[in-house]
């Protein structure tokens, strides 16, 4: 059987001790399922940048497509570097260097005692939002006239090219046909954003006619936002913008029991993507050993997911639920156990 290649970016922060709760996992994995599994580690983060001045090194993206299968990549941000040009430079580098114009959020509920909203169960919080990666506001396209006099202007462009939302909005029924959900939602602003987001519009009236076999729907995102804390079972899979990907996913990792639950997946289909848990650096609690590491071990399991390793991301997804259900957590979602401990307990359920 044929190995993978990861390499392995740690980051900064709790991304650190999440990232090797989330290898060690992946380890135990491969070793009970007897496959090969190569981790390399590359040390791409703030120290690095503070101590060299390089956040990336110029092959880096060549090097990475032509060496790895994947990327899994922890929390980026330091508070020793202002303006997070390491971050930037690496974690939207890959994005937009690499192409991945998929980024992929599974929200799911493994508990009910781990979401905020009554009377809901574990089988009406399961649906996936996928998020436009390359484009939208997130292009940095913009500037500053007059700067720091009253008359500033301040402009930032919301970018959409035909190509780039119409393969998300694609993918997005792909996906929804090839897992059996039957609905799907896409969400924009065309009320208001008449040009850009009219452009969401008409693609979306196009590749829906592709899809008799999905029931295709549209809601404003102010709506959408709504509509997740008000009855999340409605959904099976979201197709949304960048920007608007970006707030919404955060409002579903609240229903799922907090952004220490999440995983996703930066995706282009058929090349090396990238795969981080959604959450921050949080630079106030690296080193206390309190920081949630099953959002990593989740996004290891999407990771192998993707790769073909079905059966391995099943175990591990097996074992994470069985540690929720447990109590063997973290204190966010109702446990006592630290990060190193909470790993350890879902390695035991691989290896039992």
């Amino acid at each position: 059987m044929a190995g993978l290649r990861i390499a392995v970016v740690p980051g900064d922060g709790i991304g650190v001790e999440v990232i090797r709760e989330a290898t060690a996992v992946l380890d135990a994995v491969a070793s009970a399922a007897g496959r090969t599994l190569t981790l390399t580690p590359f040390d791409w983060s703030a120290e690095t940048y503070l101590a060299t001045g390089v956040s990336m090194p110029k092959d880096g993206l060549r090097m990475l497509s032509e060496n790895f299968d994947a990327i899994l990549l922890g929390a980026m941000g330091d508070p020793r570097v202002p303006d997070n040009r390491h971050a930037v430079d690496i974690l939207l580098g890959m994005r937009f260097g690499l192409d991945l114009y998929v980024n992929h959020r599974p929200v799911r509920l493994l508990d009910p005692r781990l979401c905020p909203l009554k009377g809901v169960e574990a089988k009406d919080v399961d649906f996936v939002v996928f998020r436009e990666n390359t484009e939208g506001l997130y292009v940095m396209m913009g500037g500053n006239f007059k700067r720091d006099t009253p008359d500033e202007v301040a402009t930032d462009i919301d970018l959409n090219t035909r190509k780039g939302v119409e393969r998300i909005i694609r993918h997005a029924f792909q996906f929804a046909r090839a897992t059996g959900r039957k609905r799907l939602v896409m969400s924009d602003k065309s009320n208001v954003l008449i040009h850009a987001h009219d452009l969401w519009q008409r693609v979306f009236r196009e590749v829906k006619g592709e899809y008799p076999d999905i029931a295709a729907s549209h809601m404003y995102v102010d709506n959408l936002a709504l509509q997740l804390v008000r009855d999340p079972k409605q959904f099976d899979v979201i197709v949304t913008s960048n920007m608007f990907g970006d707030i919404v996913t955060d409002i579903a990792a609240g229903l799922q029991g907090g952004l220490g639950m999440a995983a996703s997946g930066n995706i282009h289909p058929g090349r090396i993507s990238l795969f981080e848990p959604v959450h921050g650096s949080s630079p106030p609690l690296a080193g206390k050993n309190i920081a949630n590491p099953m959002g990593a071990i989740a996004t290891a399991s999407l990771m192998l997911a993707h790769l073909g390793w079905s059966e391995e991301a099943a175990r591990i997804d097996e074992a994470v639920s069985g540690a929720v259900r447990a109590g063997e957590t973290t204190v966010d979602v109702g446990g006592a156990l630290g990060t190193r401990e909470c790993g350890a307990a879902i390695r035991a359920r691989l290896t039992a």
